[in-house]
Formats: structure tokens, sequence, C-alpha cells
């Protein structure tokens, strides 16, 4: 037997619902294929900062970005080397310099140590002469003292015996005996007293 047509109204209550599906399905494969997009993007971290776009830039940028960091790189070894090479240089420098001192410090003693030789030697000569002049005659002693510069002369007389400087300074001009003796006193004429 054949079965009768069903209603309109039962068709459309079923047509409706199926339209609804599908419109959902639609919107669920848009929104499906909206959201592989965005999952195939990088998305940001939470909380970060919206620097995407200058962190992120095209292969011309990140090429030129790593040709300046390389020479960035290069400067900086450059820098590091000059500064190795003044820093060898000084350390040079120094040495050199300190060689330099010790040598002037070994040759300074050296001359310290020649000066007092030649200290001794003229004391020695100095007093040697001295002992000749205190056994010389008076009046032979005062005709070598008269041709003497009168500093030098009482620089001898300073060392004299009192009574030999007192014979020899008798048999000279009285002038020069005085000059003679003005200069012995006053070379002590300038050392303190207690």
């Amino acid at each position: 037997m054949a079965r009768p047509a069903p209603p309109r109204r039962n068709r459309r209550a079923r047509v409706l619902p199926l339209l609804a599906l599908a419109f959902f399905m639609g919107a669920g494969l848009r929104l499906a294929s909206g959201m592989g997009e965005a999952l195939a993007q990088d998305p940001e971290p939470a909380g970060a900062t919206s620097t995407s776009g200058a962190l992120r830039s095209s292969p011309v940028s990140d090429a030129q970005l790593s040709l300046e960091i390389r020479q960035r790189e290069q400067e900086v070894a450059q820098r590091e080397a000059t500064l190795d090479e003044r820093e060898a240089l000084l350390a040079a420098a120094q040495e050199r310099v300190q060689a330099q001192i010790e040598a002037l410090q070994g040759a300074e003693a050296d001359l310290t140590a020649t000066m007092a030789l030649a200290d001794r030697a003229a004391e020695d000569d100095i007093s040697r002469l001295v002992s000749v002049f205190a056994v010389m005659k008076p009046e032979d002693a005062a005709a070598v003292f008269t041709e003497m510069d009168p500093q030098f002369a009482a620089g001898f007389l300073a060392r004299l015996d009192s009574q030999v400087a007192a014979d020899i300074l008798a048999g000279l001009d009285p002038r020069q005996a005085y000059g003679l003796s003005a200069i012995l006193a006053g070379r002590n004429a300038l050392v303190p007293r207690e």
C-alpha cells in the first residue's frame, strides 16, 4: 500500500534543522580554516610586549643585521688586538724603564764609590801637604803661602797646629796675615753656638 504523503508542515520541520546544521557546519569550517592560519603563525607568548614587528623582519633585513653584527665583531676584535698590542708595548717600555733605572742606580753607586775614593785621595794629599808645611821652616812656608790663593792658604792654616800656623803668619806681610786671619775667623763665625 502506498504511503500517504506527509503533511507539509512536517517536511518543513525537518528541513529547517538540516539547514541550521549546514550553516553551523559552514561556520565551523570557516572558523577551523581561520584557526589553521592563526596556528601556522608564530604566536606571541603571554605577557610579551608588542615588539613582534620589530623582532620579525624580512630575509633582507635579517641578512643586513647579520652583516652588521659580523662587522661589529670584526671592529671589536680589531680594537682588542690594538689594545693587546698597546699593552705589550707598554709592558716592554716599562721593562726598558726599569732596566734604565737599575742601570742608573748602579751608575750612581759606582759614582758614589768613586767620589768617596777621590775624596779620600784628596784628603790624603792635603794631609801630606799639611805635614810638609808643618816640618818646613816657618819663613820658607810663609814664602809659599804668599803665592797661594788666600782661601786655599787659609784652608791649610786651619789644618796646621796652632804654633806652626802662628809661625807662618808671623813670616807673612802683615796685610796678608790679617786677610788670612779674617778668612779663618769668618769660617767659624757662622757656626751656631749653644
